[in-house]
C-alpha cells in the first residue's frame, strides 16, 4: 500500500471511529489503565510542500487541543515516575496519560513548554548525548535535506528522479525504506556520502535542531520536567552487537548524570520498533537500573505491563493526523484492539 493511500485509510478509520462513537462505547474496555504519548517536534506549520518527516511534527495548537481532550476524556496527566506504582494498583484512580518527547529538540522548549506550563502538565524529555554535545547524526533529516537539494539520487545502482515535489516524496520513501531495512552502518555511510556530495554538514543540522547541554541544564530546573536517556548516538540498538547496545544504554545514563547532575531514571529506545529494541535491549535496560523504558510499539498500558516496565508501549501524536477525530480515537485505545489483535502485551 502506497504511503498516501495508507494515510488516507488510517485517517478514514479515525473518522469512522468518531462517526460510530466507538471511542466512547469501546473506550472503557480498550484504554486499560492509561497511555504514554510520544512526541518529537512541536512547532508552527510549514508551507514547504516537501515535508517527508512531517509525521514527527505537530503544531502548538494541536498540542493544546490534545491536552484539553486528555482531561475532557477523563485522564489524569501523570509523570513517568508514577507509572510503576499506578500499574501496580490497577483499581485505583482515573486512567492516566504521560507525555514524552524524544531526541531533545529546541522547539520543545520554545513552543511546547509554554503550553505544557499552562496545562500544568508533567513531561519527560529523552536526550541523546551526542545531539546535546553538538554532534551525531539526524540521518532522517539529512536524507530530507539531500533530496531537497538534488534532482536525482543513485541508490544501489538505481537512479531515483527527484525533480518535482512528488518525485522527491517518492525518492525519500524509496531510500528510507530500503536503507532502514538493512544494516545501520550502510544507512549512515550512504547518507553521509550523499551529504558530502550535496554540501550538507550533518553536525550543523544537529546544532540547529537540538538543545545544548547548557540549554538542557536550564530546562531541567523547570518544574514538571524530567530528563530521560535516549542513548549516546541514537542507534537502532537491536541491529548492533550486545556490547555496543550495552554501552549506548549505560554511557548515556552516565553522561546525563555528569552533565546535568542527576542520573536519568527512564530510557527511550531510539526508533523503538521490534527491529530496533527487543528482549535483549529490555534486559540491558533493567540491568542498567532504569525504572522504566519505552518503545514505539503502539498501545495503551494495562496491569500486565507492571511486569514489563522495560518494554512499555506508547501512542504517537503523529503529525499526519492532526484532527480531533484522530485524537479521540488514539486516546480511547480503540485502534489498538485491531492493530494488536486484542493483545495487551507486545514484548517479544
Amino acid at each position: 500500500m502506497g504511503g498516501g493511500l495508507k494515510h488516507r485509510v488510517i485517517d478514514a478509520g479515525f473518522r469512522a471511529i468518531a462517526a460510530t462513537r466507538a471511542d466512547r462505547w469501546l473506550g472503557p474496555l480498550a484504554r486499560g489503565r492509561g497511555l504514554i504519548l510520544t512526541l518529537h517536534h512541536v512547532r508552527p506549520a510549514s508551507a514547504d510542500p516537501f515535508q517527508p518527516n512531517a509525521l514527527l511534527s505537530i503544531t502548538p495548537e494541536h498540542l493544546d487541543l490534545s491536552l484539553r481532550l486528555v482531561r475532557e476524556m477523563g485522564f489524569e496527566l501523570a509523570s513517568l515516575d508514577e507509572v510503576p506504582e499506578r500499574l501496580a494498583s490497577p483499581s485505583e484512580g482515573r486512567p492516566f496519560c504521560v507525555l514524552t518527547f524524544d531526541d531533545g529538540y529546541r522547539d520543545n522548549r520554545d513552543f511546547a513548554l509554554p503550553i505544557l506550563r499552562r496545562h500544568d502538565a508533567p513531561w519527560t524529555l529523552f536526550v541523546t548525548g551526542e545531539y546535546a554535545s553538538g554532534r551525531g547524526r539526524l540521518w532522517w533529516l539529512e536524507l530530507e535535506e539531500v533530496i531537497r537539494r538534488t534532482d536525482r539520487l543513485v541508490l544501489e545502482g538505481e537512479e531515483l528522479s527527484a525533480g518535482t515535489t512528488e518525485e522527491k516524496q517518492s525518492a525519500f520513501a524509496r531510500a528510507y525504506s530500503s536503507l532502514r531495512a538493512g544494516p545501520e552502518v550502510v544507512l549512515r555511510d550512504t547518507i553521509a556520502r550523499w551529504c558530502e556530495a550535496a554540501g550538507i554538514a550533518p553536525e550543523e543540522l544537529v546544532r540547529r535542531n537540538c538543545m545544548s547541554w547548557s540549554e538542557l541544564a536550564d530546562l531541567s530546573r523547570q518544574p514538571d520536567v524530567t530528563i530521560g536517556a535516549h542513548t549516546l548516538t541514537h542507534p537502532m540498538l537491536a541491529k548492533h552487537p550486545e556490547g555496543v547496545a550495552k554501552h549506548e544504554i549505560e554511557a548515556s545514563q552516565a553522561m546525563i548524570a555528569e552533565r546535568l547532575g542527576t542520573a536519568p531514571r527512564h530510557l527511550s529506545y531510539p526508533v523503538g520498533d521490534p527491529t530496533s529494541a527487543g528482549p535483549r535491549e529490555f534486559r540491558l535496560a533493567a540491568e542498567a537500573g532504569y525504572q522504566t523504558a519505552v518503545t514505539t510499539r503502539p498501545g495503551h498500558l494495562f496491569p500486565e505491563h507492571a511486569h514489563h516496565l522495560m518494554a512499555l508501549p506508547r501512542v504517537s501524536l503523529n503529525g499526519l493526523y492532526q484532527s480531533e477525530a484522530a485524537l479521540r480515537a488514539l486516546l480511547s485505545g480503540v485502534p489498538f484492539l485491531l492493530w494488536n489483535r486484542g493483545r495487551h502485551l507486545n514484548v517479544g
